[in-house]
């Protein structure tokens, strides 16, 4: 008798879903992977993969599987074993916005059986899990979470482009509204993962994840800042900033940069704040402090541009301005919160004309106003200026040092007489 492949429903098939679900069928379930981005699901199911830790053959070999179905349809989530919600959860006018958890979650819930496991990983303020997703589970469904079927919560952890840590390797945290679910939750990540580790309840696990990105968060908004006096004391941040890393003890290496964006730093630590500020009657100041630094920091990039161009004795209004770079992080192609989105409102406002070069960032993600050059050559061809965002690894950027253009380096990777660092 042939035995059945459990079934896993992944909800969400961007940079934290589609990792989980390529692992799952590769351990031998049965996914179906649910996203209502049409044409991110039109491109798996060609085998094209729009996230740089997966592959195309590693995706070829998923739907080759036949055990891989990538769908906007929850139709075919019937009779699920387990299911993973991994969407997205942003801010809208500064308030998180969980309609993408309350959606799935109502969604799943039609399908739910006895038996069945709901997991969380979507980054949110502790309570959510048993305050928000539990209810509409069981209202949905009819059935009681903790007796008819189990529900836990385990932050994601996933760090695009980073060779050494990736979903597999890196520990992943798991948790449960109870014993029973905590032991369903802690078995699914033990078939997928080389290490679990397990807190008391899911509060905990959402408190862990908020944590981890809030320690990133205040020390870039620290050397951000740091960066921005060096400058006008006449020190450069980034020797300093290289030898303090020599110190083996008490100091871990933080870099400046054109602002933080993801879907973590812009977002995690404001989730946290929010919820502190709602249930304390409090404000966590170390948050907002590092918002206000990171968030205005293409201000001072744009600044620190039109400096650049009136030692030229241009205006910043009718300048060619090439942007090399546009996605948040090096090696992904994920745009969004992006600060090259918020340096792109900026430069626009002021009447700059811009051309962008970024091979990772999908088509229909591109940014209006923004025309795409296919290498950093083309993009710097007749422009006045250019400022490096992002350093892809694919990017040419020998091509642009001693180029005639004046070039602002946000990453400290260029040198030559034309290049300013931030």
């Amino acid at each position: 008798m042939q035995n059945i492949a459990p079934k896993a429903v992944i909800v969400g098939q961007g940079y934290v879903g589609l990792p989980v679900a390529m692992r799952a069928v590769e351990v031998g379930y049965d996914v179906v992977g649910v996203d209502l981005d049409s044409s991110r699901i039109a491109s798996l199911q060609k085998g094209v993969s729009y996230v740089d830790d997966i592959s195309a053959e590693v995706l070829r070999d998923a739907l080759a599987s036949g055990r891989y179905l990538p769908t906007t349809d929850y139709d075919h989530i019937v009779d699920f074993d387990i299911a993973v919600i991994t969407v997205p959860t942003p801010l809208r006018e500064s308030l998180p916005d969980l309609t993408f958890i309350e959606e799935s979650s109502r969604s799943l819930a039609k399908s739910l059986k006895q038996g069945a496991t709901v997991v969380l990983e979507s980054t949110t303020y502790p309570g959510t899990t048993e305050e928000l997703m539990v209810p509409i589970l069981e209202e949905g469904s009819g059935l009681t979470a903790g007796v008819d079927f189990f529900v836990g919560y385990s932050p994601e952890r996933i760090d695009p482009g980073n060779p050494t840590w990736n979903f597999v390797t890196t520990p992943k945290v798991v948790s449960g509204i109870d014993e029973l679910s905590l032991a369903k939750v802690q078995g699914f990540y033990d078939n997928l993962v080389d290490r679990t580790v397990p807190v008391s309840s899911p509060k905990e696990a959402e408190l862990t994840k908020l944590l981890e990105n809030t320690f990133r968060h205040v020390n870039i908004a620290l050397v951000n800042e740091l960066a921005i006096f060096a400058n006008q004391l006449g020190v450069n941040v980034w020797e300093s900033i290289e030898a303090a890393s020599t110190k083996p003890f008490g100091f871990m290496k933080f870099t400046p940069g054109p602002g933080v964006g993801g879907h973590c730093l812009p977002v995690d630590p404001s989730y946290l704040s929010w919820q502190v500020r709602r249930k304390l009657g409090q404000n966590f100041r170390f948050v907002e402090l590092a918002n206000d630094v990171n968030d205005h920091m293409p201000d001072y990039v744009v600044q620190r541009l039109m400096a650049i161009l009136n030692g030229e004795k241009r205006a910043l209004n009718g300048s060619r301005i090439a942007l090399i770079g546009l996605s948040y992080k090096k090696n992904s192609g994920d745009i969004r919160e992006s600060p090259a989105l918020r340096l792109i409102e900026l430069l626009d406002e002021y009447g700059a004309v811009l051309t962008a070069v970024d091979g990772h960032v999908e088509d229909h993600r591109w940014p209006d106003r923004v025309d795409r050059a296919p290498d950093v050559a083309t993009a710097i061809d007749g422009a006045d200026a250019a400022i490096l965002v992002t350093d892809h690894d694919d990017l040419d950027l020998l091509s642009v040092e001693g180029a005639r253009l004046p070039v602002l380096d946000t990453k400290n990777r260029l040198r030559g007489s034309n290049v300013v660092r931030l």
